[in-house]
């Protein structure tokens, strides 16, 4: 058995270049001997857990949805919203709500206070993003790509 405790690991923070995406994570998976860009399932682990903390006032990352990946969330203390298709939803401490591949979504700390969220997610090989607002899609496999583009024929070019 490995243990850590969460408090020993460290938090690593994140500002995007104009400084609209603003968080910070404890990445707990990592620290039990996770190695995210192996393929040998036992090195991966079968999922991935991380402390999120997000400032008051900001967001961390851009609406996104995932092709494969299943996200759980369970908030920890303060409180913001949630947007996804339907709208956005308040969270409070004690929530907890999941994202299935396709949906897409966005956390928001709309309070004066840290919010803090447990996600878990099974970071499937393979995976994509797809950012709807920018029309951008984010491909891992071969190697990280970020691109936006039109639909075309899958035959497009090829004969």
């Amino acid at each position: 058995m490995r243990k850590i405790n969460t408090k020993d690991v460290p938090e690593e923070s994140w500002t995007s270049p104009k400084g609209k995406f603003v968080g910070s994570s404890k990445g707990i998976s990592i620290a039990l001997g996770r190695k995210p860009l192996s393929t040998d399932l036992k090195e991966r682990h079968p999922f991935d857990v991380e402390i999120c903390r997000i400032p008051p006032g900001q967001t961390p990352y851009p609406y996104h949805s995932h092709s494969a990946q299943w996200e759980f969330y369970h908030v920890i203390s303060g409180q913001g919203s949630v947007r996804h298709q339907d709208g956005t939803t308040p969270i409070e401490a004690g929530d907890a709500f999941v994202f299935k591949p396709g949906e897409p979504h966005q956390l928001i700390n709309n309070s004066t206070g840290d919010l803090v969220i447990y996600v878990v997610a099974d970071n499937p090989i393979g995976e994509s993003t797809h950012y709807p607002d920018s029309r951008k899609w984010m491909v891992l496999s071969p190697e990280r790509r970020i691109f936006r583009g039109e639909p075309l024929d899958r035959y497009d070019g090829e004969e």
